[in-house]
């Protein structure tokens, strides 16, 4: 009888537990009203929406353009003092080490980036829930989503070598560590395979301002041959923008910096910014919530009556007087590029000027191209200023396509010279200071347009490397080290990823 009834109990709780097995297998959490990732990409509007989460880390890659100015001869860090914006600082003396809050900034935001491209590409064909959701345009949008992996991906292998790479998902933090650094030549394919999909399926013009066109992503793939050298592959993609008439260099060069002149007729690539924005957040500050850069670039203690256009600022980012001495006489693109705030104030005495000389690194010179302006920003003024970051250019694809026409196997140094020369026509509105150079001087004259053009637009650093004058350029390069910035100490930490030479 006991062992009869040691059974009959022992059965029962079998029975228990298998219907508690069975009801923990079968549990729907939608039954507590619990939203999980089978809710997700439900409809046409779901991916569209999820597509826009993939364009905001672009917002916070601004410091990339920052760094890209300082880290050359172009810029210094300036600052209050030696201890401010101490990161920053530290690239301009060529002191950083892996511990380096903006270069891991950026190493976060990029990955942030193909996380969210990722996230998108791995449910195309089916939902999470394994549903196909098809609608008119998904392949048209799935361009955008490629050539946006491509732009992260392209940051992150010109500022650090070799990488992990990962396209089929997105990657959880305790998968971190089974990735190991690729070949940057894998990455950079890699690169090249996203935007030739893109280029097949992306309209050659968007509705919506900001959202990428065909054209963005020939001449961000143009731009990537470049920096492999790969003139053949380069020449071909950027000249059919250019016979495309699709863009035209805008006649006021400093306009084009204004808010009036975003995503204008010269506009190829831009990083779309807002100041719509109620509300703020130091801990991120340059998560988005405006373009954060602008505010590092102002005046000091600023102020002025009347019209006076500025609004103040933290002084750095501070343009060198070695760019400075760059332009010629005539060159328009001086005054647009360089604020020379006390030759400003003598020729504005209605204004009243009053500022604080930037106390550290001062040049008497600050970026006149993303400078603070007033009525450009809201809620927290310093974190929500309204400017676009101007990725590509037109003038930058005509004077990448005379790169490429100069340097290619059969060059065609007449369509180079006439590439360049249309930038420096609108440069000296005239033909006078056209470049009649060929070959390696012709080059030579190539890259330095790019610094008169481009000047604190985030390229210079880049340009100087990959043509490989950084270490005669810049003061503390130091050749085998400097070409690319150290992986941030946590991710060596984290994911056993190995280190860059020299740090």
């Amino acid at each position: 009888m006991k062992t009869l009834l040691i059974k009959s109990t022992f059965f029962a709780l079998l029975v228990l537990s298998l219907a508690s097995c069975k009801k923990w297998i079968d549990y729907n959490p939608q039954e507590e009203f619990k939203i999980t990732e089978l809710d997700y990409l439900q409809s046409e509007s779901d991916y569209r929406t999820m597509a826009v989460s993939v364009y905001t880390p672009l917002q916070w890659l601004n410091q990339a353009v920052v760094v890209g100015e300082i880290a050359s001869d172009n810029a210094v860090s300036g600052g209050e003092n030696a201890s401010d914006v101490l990161p920053l600082q530290q690239i301009d003396d060529y002191t950083h080490t892996p511990n380096n809050a903006t270069l891991s900034e950026l190493w976060k935001s990029a990955y942030e980036g193909v996380n969210r491209a990722n996230y998108l590409t791995q449910y195309k064909a089916a939902n999470p829930a394994g549903k196909s959701v098809e609608f008119a345009g998904k392949e048209a949008l799935y361009g955008e989503v490629h050539f946006l992996r491509a732009y992260y991906y392209f940051t992150l292998v010109k500022f650090f070598g070799d990488v992990p790479l990962f396209t089929d998902k997105r990657l959880g933090l305790a998968e971190s560590g089974s990735l190991g650094r690729s070949p940057k030549a894998d990455v950079y394919k890699q690169v090249e395979n996203d935007l030739i999909a893109a280029i097949a399926v992306l309209p050659a013009v968007q509705v919506q301002k900001g959202r990428i066109t065909k054209y963005a992503a020939q001449a961000l793939l143009g731009k990537v041959y470049l920096y492999q050298k790969k003139y053949n592959e380069a020449a071909p993609v950027l000249e059919s923008i250019i016979t495309a008439n699709a863009f035209t260099l805008v006649n006021d060069y400093a306009g084009m910096y204004l808010s009036t002149g975003e995503n204008g007729t010269e506009s190829v690539f831009e990083i779309q910014y807002s100041n719509t924005s109620p509300y703020y957040n130091w801990g991120g500050a340059t998560r988005g919530q405006g373009n954060y850069a602008v505010q590092q670039c102002g005046i000091r203690g600023l102020n002025g009556s009347g019209a006076m256009p500025y609004a103040a600022g933290w002084s750095t980012n501070l343009p060198t007087q070695n760019l400075n001495n760059a332009y010629t006489a005539g060159d328009q693109r001086k005054a647009a590029t360089i604020l020379d705030i006390e030759a400003y104030k003598a020729a504005n005495p209605s204004f009243n000027i009053t500022y604080q000389v930037a106390p550290y690194k001062n040049t008497g010179l600050y970026s006149q191209k993303y400078h603070p302006r007033k009525g450009q920003t809201s809620g927290q003024l310093e974190l929500n200023y309204l400017n676009n970051y101007r990725i590509i250019r037109y003038s930058d694809v005509l004077l990448m396509a005379a790169e490429a026409w100069n340097k290619s196997t059969a060059p065609n140094d007449t369509k180079a010279q006439g590439y360049v020369n249309q930038v420096r026509r609108r440069a000296f509105g005239d033909n006078l200071h056209d470049i009649t150079t060929t070959g390696n001087a012709l080059y030579l004259n190539i890259i330095d347009e790019r610094r008169l053009e481009l000047a604190m637009e985030g390229d210079r650093f880049f340009d100087l490397v990959r043509t490989g004058q950084a270490a005669t350029k810049i003061t503390g390069f130091t050749a085998g080290k400097h070409e690319v910035f150290p992986i941030p100490q946590e991710e060596i930490i984290i994911s056993g990823l190995t280190q860059n030479a020299g740090y």
